[in-house]
């Protein structure tokens, strides 16, 4: 068995004790200062109070004064209705995920053992606080960044930031101090027969952030679109509302979808990518004799992710010198310049931490590594993914070519511009891969598996600006939805629109890190299969790997029909409710129900993800 009695079977030497704690100190102090960051942030963003523009205020004229007091209430109204709809969703789906939580525990438990069943409950329950405390911040920022747009764009688009920022570092401090203790408490109260198996436990961490990740994903997604879609099929179509229009029902839902998808869903995405790439480097660590003997080796992929913190901080402070905000063109170049900056900084720490953590040569997998092919391994991921991501913008910014040339072909026919759209979607494809198959070779050559889970490490090391940027997207879209339902000033609105659009923009970026990292990362986990396994090739041309490859090829197609036909049938019910409302809203003056719209939507998505949840 992996596991038996809770002892520890036998310690370091003495000297190596510094050389620990060292590690010990550059793991947990720097999470420690991440969650502290996050809560400054988040005072700061707390300090904002909503009591209208200052100039309005200060008129003699008591019906301006009362008409912006009207707004401000109305801006609290609107931002507390789409905070209890977040919530309210979260509730539902958290309460399906603690039943699949428990019902795969047992099946853990009575097939793997305690430990791995104990790493997996605590990667479910680490990703699930996270969603939970982004979910939180970016509700209560939203209605602040209108607020401060009724002022100027530069407060603003700061308060976006530093509510973006909250989730960003505390998703990473969270994540790195749960594994850690979780390494630290195996050693003291399990005993394995090698370190390679107690890492092996340990990857059941990996497992429960990915599960979660799974329906977080899926679920948050449906509701999004769903809630999207009937709201602008329902509304602008058949009345010519506007996108954000108090009397479309559906309008506080589609808000909500906004959180759901890019910060409960997102936010879990990277999560699993980070635990799955940290967990499969952990585990090919310590199938190396030299590795396992040093402890600032085992923890090196951890000390990666721990010290992105430090570079995410740093980041912050050198975006707001190189790239203030003064004006609506400043802001795309202050977010892009957030994902610059970071990698620039992580470049020289990826290289310090490889040469004092790692001896100068080891064995890994009966190769001979150096440790500045670590270095090189993590670079490439690390580099690869900036270049992911701005191909990424590049075809999806009005900025650009594409995207112009796009709706150049849209002035002669819709169908011609979806025809072209489909074109351009599948050249985005070509740079990314060919970024990939990059990594991936030299990495591979250099350090073989471990060097591919290290460049899945090196494409997260930026996670914290990268959470940080996609979590400022839907604070800034909620922030424009608000400011129009309350009925602010146009001006108002062309300030969020302009937080919003560059927001829309960088948080394509983030996708491409997303599928990115997780391309690297299933593979990385592969690897750590087929050593453990000690499968030493994979033969493809036997037929049963054959017929394995087919099947797989076949499942994201099954997996991707099933969630669109799941966001049809959920979007159907949301139609159906709101055009069951216009008659009275719009002739009778009626209250929108905006409370039953989300229900609908709630519902449809977290029933329809269960068959795409089945299938994975």
């Amino acid at each position: 068995p992996l596991c038996t009695s809770p002892r520890v079977l036998s310690s370091r030497a003495p000297s190596a004790a510094m050389l620990d704690s060292t590690v010990n100190v550059l793991v947990a102090v720097p999470a420690l200062l991440g969650l502290l960051w996050s809560a400054k942030e988040w005072l700061a963003v707390s300090r904002v109070k909503i009591d209208g523009h200052p100039d309005l205020l200060a008129k003699q004229d008591s019906q301006a004064v009362q008409s912006a007091q009207g707004m401000v209430s109305e801006m609290t109204k609107i931002a507390k209705t789409i905070q209890e709809g977040a919530m309210s969703f979260l509730f539902a789906e958290y309460s399906y995920m603690a039943v699949y939580i428990v019902l795969f525990s047992v099946v853990l438990i009575l097939f793997t053992g305690t430990a791995t069943t104990v790493a997996f409950v605590v990667g479910a329950v680490t990703s699930i606080l996270c969603g939970w405390i982004g979910m939180k911040i970016a509700v209560f920022t939203n209605v602040r960044t209108t607020h401060q747009c009724w002022r100027d764009l530069k407060s603003g688009f700061e308060v976006a930031i530093q509510g973006g920022c909250v989730m960003g570092l505390s998703l990473v401090s969270i994540g790195v101090i749960a594994l850690f203790a979780l390494v630290l408490a195996f050693k003291k109260f399990f005993a394995f027969e090698n370190p390679e198996a107690m890492y092996e436990a340990i990857a059941g961490y990996g497992l429960g952030g990915s599960s979660i990740a799974l329906f977080g994903r899926v679920g948050g997604g449906i509701y999004t679109k769903a809630a999207d879609v009937g709201a602008d099929l329902s509304g602008k179509n058949d009345y010519g509302l506007d996108e954000d229009d108090y009397r479309n029902p559906a309008c506080i839902a589609d808000n909500v979808g906004d959180n759901v998808g890019d910060i409960a869903g997102m936010g879990a995405d990277l999560f699993g990518s980070f635990a799955e790439s940290t967990c499969a480097a952990l585990v090919l660590a310590a199938s190396s004799p030299d590795l396992e003997k040093s402890w600032s080796a085992l923890m090196y992929p951890v000390l990666i992710s721990s010290c992105g913190i430090v570079v995410g901080w740093l980041t912050l402070l050198v975006r707001s010198l190189i790239y203030p905000v003064k004006d609506m063109p400043h802001v795309e170049k202050a977010l892009k310049g957030i994902l610059v900056i970071s990698t620039v900084l992580m470049s020289p720490v990826v290289v310090a931490l490889s040469k004092y953590c790692l001896p100068e040569h080891f064995t890994l997998g009966g190769q001979d590594v150096k440790w500045w092919y670590c270095a090189v391994s993590i670079m490439l991921g690390l580099w690869s993914g900036l270049v992911i991501g701005y191909v990424t913008e590049y075809y999806t910014s009005h900025s650009y070519s594409p995207v112009r040339e796009i709706s150049e072909t849209q002035k002669q026919s819709a169908a011609t511009g979806i025809i072209y759209g489909l074109a351009l979607g599948y050249l985005s494809c070509i740079v990314p891969v060919i970024c990939l198959g990059v990594t991936i070779l030299i990495a591979h050559s250099l350090c073989g598996m471990f060097g591919v889970a290290l460049g899945a490490l090196g494409m997260l090391g930026t996670m914290t600006m990268a959470l940080t940027i996609d979590a400022y997207g839907p604070i800034s879209d909620n922030a424009g939805g608000i400011a129009e339902m309350a009925g602010l000033p146009e001006t108002v609105r062309g300030l969020t629109d302009c937080l919003d659009a560059a927001g829309n923009t960088t948080a394509a970026i983030g996708k491409g890190f997303a599928i990115g990292s997780a391309a690297l990362v299933s593979l990385a986990l592969f690897g750590a299969f087929t050593v453990r396994a000690e499968v030493k090739s994979v033969d493809i041309l036997n037929p049963w790997v054959f017929t394995g490859l087919l099947f797989g090829a076949m499942m994201p197609y099954a997996f991707a029909a099933w969630t669109m036909k799941s966001v049809g049938t959920a979007a159907n019910d949301m139609l159906k409710e709101c055009l069951s409302q216009f008659p009275k809203i719009m002739n009778e003056g009626a209250e929108p129900d905006y409370e039953r719209c989300i229900r609908i939507s709630t519902q449809a998505s977290l029933r329809e993800m269960l068959a795409p949840g089945a299938l994975v």
